[in-house]
């Protein structure tokens, strides 16, 4: 069996510790800066080395110059989950020390070799990118939708009323030019219905117009603000509902460069053909999950996602089932949201993994909705990677059959 020397770092912002073993002899123990100066420095001791292997903790931000380092120099390494490294290894942080954790780390590599990470495909890591920042502004978006209602509750409640959508442009603009009653007791509603109109850029009827120009004339005569016209919340409505204009901007951007870059691969038309996985959908799946065809079984995958079992046994004592958590948490999110979307879209075509649901929320030991969700997540995913290793699509009438 090949021998490698191993190289343990623990990531910090900005600097790390690092720690080189031969077998079990630690040659080297310093801490370098994440510089080109401190990354010369750690080349400069793994040149030292035989068929190194770099071990250190996925840690978002932080640990993504120590993998950009291991890419640019060719070097193998290994992008251990913190949840999988404290599991096996149960001192690690019981006494925080960085140089302490680098040797733990390096250990962990000697004791349990893991398989090489593999970086993805440029126009896969794109997709991530793209994929991770639509998922941060559409949590920016929650939050200053959270912001605009407390502001728009001292200054003119009853406007969120005014649309079914209370996030839509049309919404946002009228929110933006009459934050307060007063600024609408002053025109008529002839010209509501015409500011009303302008306010968007979707088609709007004049008769629909007006009825929404009557409805505010309405809430203007039964408001009752906190807030002055002229108070500092008038400037916060004004200054969270144009912050979401933009927000809500910049996801339709993300989304169509996210379609856009997601259909040329080979994959999407897939992805796309399963029912209930729109092109959105697939595009974040794919930016999530990379290239599918690098798993070698669903097993692997399962793990990669985080949603193989965790099962525990002491004596007589046998604690009921949990998945482990420990893979992409992102992957997890879009999964089950998937479940969600298969089930509400049930109408429109025949799908199994629906089938798979409904009977495991009717048979004879009927499971809870969220444990009836992960178990499809695990088909979803298991015929998701039969699919695209096969360069199938969709198809009913064959994949049914294991729900039969």
């Amino acid at each position: 069996m090949e021998q490698h020397d191993v190289i343990g770092i623990d990531v910090s912002m900005g600097k790390s510790s690092c720690a080189i073993y031969h077998q079990n002899q630690c040659l080297y123990d310093f801490t370098f800066t994440h510089t080109i100066t401190g990354f010369g420095t750690l080349l400069s001791r793994i040149n030292l080395t035989v068929n190194p292997v770099v071990y250190f903790e996925s840690t978002g931000i932080y640990s993504r110059p120590v993998r950009t380092f291991c890419i640019n120099n060719r070097l193998n390494y290994v992008e251990v989950n913190p949840l999988a490294l404290h599991f096996q290894m149960s001192t690690l942080r019981r006494l925080k020390t960085d140089r302490n954790d680098a040797h733990k780390i390096a250990q962990y590599g000697l004791q349990y070799p893991q398989v090489l990470s593999q970086p993805f495909a440029p126009t896969y890591e794109r997709l991530r990118e793209l994929s991770r920042f639509h998922s941060q502004v559409e949590t920016d978006i929650k939050d200053k939708r959270m912001r605009l209602h407390n502001a728009l509750q001292q200054t003119f409640p009853e406007l969120e009323h005014l649309f079914i959508n209370r996030v839509s442009k049309l919404a946002l603009n009228i929110i933006v030019l009459m934050p307060h009653p007063d600024f609408v007791r002053s025109v008529s509603q002839t010209k509501l219905k015409n500011i009303i109109m302008k306010s968007t850029d979707k088609s709007l009827s004049k008769t629909k117009a007006l009825k929404h120009a009557q409805e505010l004339l309405h809430f203007t005569s039964v408001s009752y603000p906190s807030a002055g016209s002229n108070s500092i919340q008038v400037d916060e409505v004004r200054y969270y509902a144009q912050q979401l204009i933009n927000l809500i901007h910049e996801k339709e951007k993300l989304v169509e460069q996210l379609k856009g870059l997601a259909q040329t691969l080979p994959e999407f038309e897939i992805m796309t053909s399963f029912p209930g996985i729109g092109d959105q959908t697939a595009a974040e799946l794919i930016g999530e999950l990379g290239n599918l065809r690098r798993f070698a079984n669903n097993r692997k995958l399962n793990a990669y996602i985080g949603i193989d079992l965790n099962r525990y046994q002491s004596g007589t004592y046998t604690r009921s089932d949990h998945i482990n958590k420990r893979g992409n948490a992102h992957a997890r999110s879009i999964l089950f949201f998937t479940i969600g979307n298969m089930i509400r879209q049930q109408a429109a075509a025949s799908n199994h993994i629906v089938d798979y649901y409904y009977r495991l929320k009717k048979g004879p030991y009927p499971k809870q909705d969220k444990v009836a969700k992960v178990a499809c997540m695990n088909k979803t995913i298991k015929c998701l990677l039969v699919m695209v290793k096969a360069n199938q699509k969709y198809d009913y009438s064959y994949h049914g059959l294991g729900v039969q």
